[in-house]
């Protein structure tokens, strides 16, 4: 029998380019942790539309502010400022801790705050730009540039010149990548997370020296917070559990709760006044709606002790997977609500498949981990719906040589 996912997904293979692959399955509404397919199948969503949807789903602060700003304005260009526009760079500001004459870039994604970022490098006169092996940072041009996997780089070469890669977290590489860069070091770009290498964390002390040696060179040090920022950690920003102070961040995914939005930040009037009028723009960047929704996930993320959340559930599952004793389970990596459950076998893509079919949204983002980006309002039920399943799951996995069973 041919179900609505079938259909759908059939129409989609027809009518869109294939650079996504046939999705898993189609899905058609969802209610705060949990999403629904076309078919009335439900799953717990432990991805969140890769750590985007940080209130989860439907949640009425949403709700209210898009359906508010939709009856008002949704969009008006840059030629004027919008109350929510003005009000949101002056929240982000608030929580990335950014000094006196600092100053906000609203962008439509992760990857244009990226091409930002980019640009600002460039106006320090300067041209060389260090980023790290196994980074993401997106697949426009500039972002691809900075993005280390060959095969997402190779097929669009050449790309933007003086761009080289070090290896993630190796502090001797880095200083002499400085080193050789010289007086033409524009900036480090680094993640203080990397997510899609498979939610690597970085050494609290390489973020330090980073900083150092940036400072030092007279170059930048820009920190690519898009899917690891915005309360995810525990933190509002992954760098905030240490002391360093970047030049530029950039932000999206989590920062609206699900409409699109991405935002570059400068830190101090040194760096923010790098790029001057008719220097870099958007048409959509900064609308209101984008900016009503992510007002209201920054607030919502205060009043309800959304940090707090994360960090708590992120403790749970870290502590609960390991309790498990499963000897698939080789260890739990990551902060807060963004975490990869790392496996003795390359089985994750196999263990995905088996969860959506029990019920459970997960990601393979490496042969041998699960990442979890579960939207912040988790709580200990879905939490432990999980556990108790997990453990089927791992069994029910298979290698990719393996013949089902």
């Amino acid at each position: 029998m041919t179900t609505h996912t079938d259909e759908l997904l059939e129409r989609y293979r027809a009518a869109l380019v294939p650079v996504f692959g046939v999705p898993q399955t189609v899905l058609d509404h969802g209610d705060g942790c949990y999403v629904v397919d076309v078919d009335g199948k439900r799953y717990l969503d432990l991805l969140g539309g890769i750590a985007v949807n940080t209130l989860g789903h439907g949640h009425p602060a949403i709700v209210e502010a898009i359906t508010k700003q939709v009856s008002q304005v949704m969009h008006i260009s840059n030629f004027f400022a919008s109350r929510p526009q003005v009000e949101l760079a002056e929240a982000l500001l608030r929580v990335c801790r950014a000094p006196e004459g600092s100053g906000v870039f609203f962008a439509n994604s992760g990857a244009e705050a990226i091409e930002a970022a980019l640009k600002l490098t460039r106006r320090t006169g300067r041209h060389r730009v260090i980023a790290m092996e196994h980074a993401f940072h997106g697949r426009t041009m500039g972002a691809l540039s900075l993005t280390w996997k060959p095969a997402y780089r190779e097929p669009f070469e050449p790309l933007v010149p003086g761009v080289s890669h070090v290896p993630y977290g190796d502090p001797d590489a880095l200083r002499a990548a400085v080193a050789e860069a010289g007086d033409d070091l524009a900036a480090v770009l680094l993640e203080p997370i990397q997510g899609e290498a498979g939610v690597i964390v970085l050494d609290e002390d390489y973020l330090r020296l980073a900083r150092e040696l940036t400072r030092d060179a007279g170059a930048l040090l820009v920190l690519d917070e898009i899917q690891c920022g915005m309360g995810r950690t525990g933190h509002w920003l992954a760098h905030h559990a240490t002391d360093v102070v970047p030049d530029a961040v950039t932000l999206a995914k989590g920062l609206a709760g699900g409409v699109p939005v991405g935002a570059l930040v400068t830190y101090g009037p040194h760096v923010t006044g790098l790029l001057q009028g008719g220097q870099h723009g958007s048409t959509f960047g900064g609308n209101p709606l984008a900016c009503a929704a992510g007002l209201a996930t920054i607030r919502t993320v205060e009043s309800d002790g959304l940090l707090e959340n994360a960090a708590a559930m992120g403790r749970a599952l870290t502590e609960g997977v390991l309790a498990l004793g499963h000897p698939r389970v080789a260890g739990v990596r990551g902060r807060g609500l963004l975490l990869a459950i790392t496996l003795t076998e390359p089985v994750a893509a196999s263990a995905m498949t088996v969860a959506r079919e029990a019920g459970f949204l997960v990601n393979a983002v490496a042969p041998d981990a699960l990442r979890l980006a579960p939207p912040l309002v988790l709580g200990p039920a879905e939490v432990e719906s999980f556990l108790a399943a997990l453990p089927g799951v791992l069994d029910a996995a298979v290698p990719p040589s393996s013949p089902a069973s």
